[in-house]
């Protein structure tokens, strides 16, 4: 029997299961939310499809590799748990992540387009797969909290997210910085155009929050788009996730 629960910090597994803090949205649309680490990361490559293991050997840098890699073994998972599949090598090589011409993942299924919209992020080690049902607009980003410079608020933030960060305490600055940093990235990811676009044309508003819940809401507007969402932060790591249809609480599968 499958049991429903929210994200457990440092377990790798995939999402289910509301909190109270999705009471308010309960007609919101499902999302998923799965992380590996390179712990997870078998040496073997028989996991990947042929046009991925070609891709794969064209990649120079180790750090590229690594990274590449662990996206694309997360989010085979995060596909076949959605799909109810086997995650064996040889049925996880049947599920190709490709990247579409914006640059964004698509998953396919035997070379067909898979009905899942997916978003990966990667950082320090550790990637995340978002997953949901097509069709969705969806993104995800992992940062981590760490000291930046004040130009950076200048360079990326808009005027109303740089008072925000003036006026937090100095044990808040950094979660702040990657928080709406994070947002931002996620928001771009699902509008398909990644850092293309100016950062300060996504404004981030960071929704009234409990503390006794998982994830915290949050939304970010670009152009007159908005799309709602959630973050929440283990240790120094922020998790950023937005989508429209208004996403419910990414939610973590377990056995």
């Amino acid at each position: 029997m499958q049991r429903w629960c929210s994200l457990d910090a440092g377990r790798a597994t995939l999402a289910c299961a509301g909190t109270s803090a999705g009471t308010a949205r309960t007609s919101a649309y499902a999302t998923w939310w799965l992380e590996q680490t390179l712990a997870d990361l078998p040496a073997a490559d028989d996991w990947l499809g042929a046009a991925e293991a070609v891709r794969l050997s064209g990649m120079r840098f180790p750090k590229r590799r690594a990274d590449w890699r662990l996206g694309r073994w997360t989010a085979k998972h995060a596909v076949s748990f959605y799909l109810k599949l086997p995650v064996d090598p040889s049925s996880l090589a049947r599920v190709e992540i490709r990247a579409a011409p914006s640059g964004a993942p698509e998953a396919f299924l035997g070379n067909e387009p898979a009905p899942v919209t997916i978003s990966i992020s990667h950082r320090e080690g550790r990637a995340a797969c978002a997953i949901a049902g097509s069709p969705a607009m969806l993104g995800c980003d992992l940062e981590i909290a760490e000291p930046r410079s004040d130009a950076f608020a200048t360079d990326y933030f808009t005027a109303e997210e740089q008072d925000l960060v003036a006026q937090a305490t100095e044990a808040d600055r950094w979660r702040l910085l990657a928080l709406l940093w994070s947002a931002k990235e996620s928001a771009l990811k699902a509008l398909g155009e990644g850092l293309r676009l100016d950062t300060r044309s996504v404004a981030v508003d960071l929704q009234p929050h409990s503390s006794a819940v998982v994830w915290q809401p949050l939304r970010a507007e670009y152009d007159g788009r908005v799309f709602d969402g959630w973050w929440r932060q283990t240790d120094n790591l922020v998790r950023t996730m937005v989508a429209a249809p208004a996403p419910a609480p990414p939610l973590t599968y377990q056995t």
